[in-house]
């Protein structure tokens, strides 16, 4: 590899979160995604049901209705309001356009009662108001990620109506939003993402300790031929993948991966509900720059642990790829340890999207109904392709896509232990 490709590669690293974000963000705004219908700027999508395999969207949960909407604050301020939720689980998630969380509003964060928060753009100067909270939002362009508990069907219609009753109101209702700058047509996959790194890295300021690295990036895409730009896409992406498959830097134990300080990497903008603590952030600017890019390919907007928890495998007990050709058992004892709840949700590979089966079941959790519990109070899950005959295996079933698959545990609140690693998952064996 020449030093030229090395330091595109770099660049390549330091621009995915961005570019996909972005396109991501252009992409529920236009078209939506599944269950989220198509919504413009500053306008809330909510999904009327849980996400299934037409959700195709990285690591989409199936525990919650989302609430999604895509911020263009070049109009100003922006009323958020949202309802008293009477204890239920929520969060409302705000993502910069470079993937970093900085707030949070909801159950954890700020409770149950109804509030009122006032969204305002990076550069924005004015008198807080007595009855909001001000929320700065470091980029023009952010998204608030929504995510309602559901119980099960006959609890659709509480959330509807909570759903219904959070809002987004500008302050400047006149006001056009500018959105992202645009990309020449005609362009090649590769021409087009270093077209998107440049203008739109240009238009949503990183962070101050990263804007003399950006301005170098750019420099050098621009004086590069297209030979090592098309090079250093493919190396790039091989990377990234190479990265989130070998655990990004995380912990592993028992072959999960502890993705506890995947999404540590904003040192920068703490607002509401977001921790300012050394302890969520990834203090080396080599390892934060990659983890974020290949957390951004394989979890994209996922929440900082203290609020959810995740943990991922690829493998079995033997260190053998897991297969829908193989008949697996999860035994959880103790089960995880969380003040909301806890699920383990199927998705296939590479595309890390829902996995169809004909059960329609695509998770397993401690709401889930009918499942069977050991007498110690334990929980035995089978993971399988094929449908287990036995009932008590079929009452606790994940089923799973014939080819490889990673299963992700998702704890919500997750208690203390979890986060300290006293609690620890077993490896998924292998039963046949």
């Amino acid at each position: 590899m020449t030093e030229t490709i090395t330091d595109l590669v770099a660049a390549y690293a330091y621009g995915f979160p961005l570019v996909f974000d972005l396109e991501q963000v252009e992409r529920y705004r236009t078209v939506g995604v599944g269950k989220n219908a198509a919504a413009d700027w500053n306008t809330f999508s909510h999904a009327r049901s849980l996400a299934g395999p037409e959700d195709t969207f990285v690591t989409i949960n199936n525990d919650t209705l989302y609430s999604i909407a895509q911020l263009d604050l070049s109009v100003g301020p922006i009323l958020l309001e949202v309802p008293a939720t009477a204890g239920r689980y929520f969060v409302l998630q705000f993502v910069s356009a470079w993937t970093e969380n900085f707030a949070y509003i909801g159950h954890r964060a700020t409770g149950s009662d109804a509030g009122r928060f006032l969204l305002v753009p990076p550069d924005w100067v004015g008198s807080e108001p007595d009855d909001a909270i001000v929320v700065r939002v470091p980029t023009t362009v952010a998204s608030i990620v929504g995510r309602w508990a559901v119980e099960n069907d006959a609890d659709l219609p509480a959330v509807h109506a909570l759903q219904d009753a959070t809002t987004l109101t500008s302050v400047n209702p006149a006001a056009v939003p500018a959105g992202m700058p645009s990309i020449d047509t005609g362009l090649s996959d590769t021409a087009a993402f270093w077209q998107r790194f440049v203008r739109w890295s240009e238009a949503f300021a990183p962070a101050e300790r990263d804007r003399a690295m950006q301005a170098r990036y750019i420099e050098l895409v621009s004086a590069s031929d297209e030979a090592d730009l098309a090079a250093a896409v493919v190396q790039g992406r091989a990377l990234l993948e190479k990265v989130l498959a070998g655990g990004g830097g995380n912990a592993l134990v028992n072959g999960w991966n502890l993705a506890y300080h995947s999404f540590d990497y904003n040192l920068d903008h703490f607002e509401v509900g977001a921790l300012d603590d050394p302890a969520f952030k990834i203090a080396d600017p080599q390892q934060r720059i990659i983890q974020r890019a290949s957390v951004a390919l394989g979890g994209l907007w996922g929440n900082h642990a203290y609020e959810a928890a995740y943990i991922a495998t690829y493998i079995d007990d033997e260190g053998e790829a897991l297969t829908g050709a193989n008949t697996y058992r999860l035994h959880l004892n103790p089960l995880p340890p969380v003040s909301a709840f806890w699920s383990l949700t199927m998705y296939d590979v590479p595309d890390y999207f829902l996995a169809a089966n004909p059960a329609n079941r695509y998770s397993i959790g401690d709401r889930t109904a009918g499942i069977e519990y050991e007498d110690d109070g334990s929980l035995v899950i089978t993971i399988s392709h094929a449908e287990p005959t036995d009932p008590r295996a079929r009452a606790n079933w994940l089923p799973a896509p014939a080819g490889e698959f990673r299963p992700v545990l998702r704890m919500y609140e997750p208690d203390a232990a979890v986060l300290d690693q006293t609690y620890t998952v077993p490896a998924i064996e292998r039963i046949d």
